[in-house]
């Protein structure tokens, strides 16, 4: 954790501004949908509670956007609870935006030819990015990530391996709704969006608020 006291007042981290947080956000929804555009396209999931919606989605014929906003509930007390409102404010619209965008941008955007290989490096890619714009404007995408704080905080167990074992159970129930080859996709997508966000969210690198 940052030392803040130790920096002189005119270097500390500071919050960011209404304008700042309000492109960050739209910047980062933007990128985390136009990825799902992809992955649907493909007819792909990825891990975490957009990979649950997907599922959802997939197994029930309602649509993601419905199914993200749905499952996403729950986990709002709990963030509210463990980490604040400002943080709850900005989740609640981010996933209320990639809810949206996912309805919207699939009429503005279509694939002729699309290898699959490649579909899932660019979602991989694009929706690492926005979700590093996301963090760094104090928000999430909701769901498993609250809670895994939260059983950290009350446990001692680790958050990352209550994200993987929930990312786990989501991949092993896609096999009973995808094929073999289109689950292994979703993993190297989900694998490549964890890569970039393990390497490049830091405190010590991105330090205002």
């Amino acid at each position: 954790m940052l030392d803040t006291d130790r920096i002189p007042p005119k270097n500390r981290p500071r919050r960011h501004s209404f304008v700042e947080d309000a492109q960050g956000l739209l910047t980062g929804t933007t990128m985390a949908a136009t990825g799902l555009v992809i992955l649907t396209h493909l007819g792909l999931v990825t891990g975490q509670t957009a990979g649950l919606a997907l599922l959802l989605s997939y197994a029930t014929g309602f649509s993601f956007a419905l199914m993200f906003f749905v499952v996403n509930l729950p986990f709002y007390w709990l963030g509210y609870k463990r980490i604040g409102p400002r943080f709850v404010f900005k989740t609640v619209i981010a996933v209320i935006l990639v809810s949206a965008f996912s309805i919207w941008f699939p009429d503005l955007i279509s694939f002729e030819t699309l290898n699959p290989v490649y579909g899932v490096a660019l979602f991989g890619v694009l929706t690492g990015a926005g979700l590093l714009a996301i963090f760094r404007h104090g928000a999430s995408l909701g769901g498993v990530g609250i809670l895994a704080i939260y059983i950290q905080e009350a446990t001692g167990f680790r958050a990352g391996f209550t994200q993987l074992l929930f990312d786990v159970c989501i991949f092993a129930a896609a096999f009973f709704i995808l094929d073999t080859r289109a689950v292994l996709l979703s993993m190297l997508g989900a694998f490549i969006v964890n890569m970039i966000i393990t390497f490049n969210h830091r405190k010590d690198w991105y330090v205002a608020t």
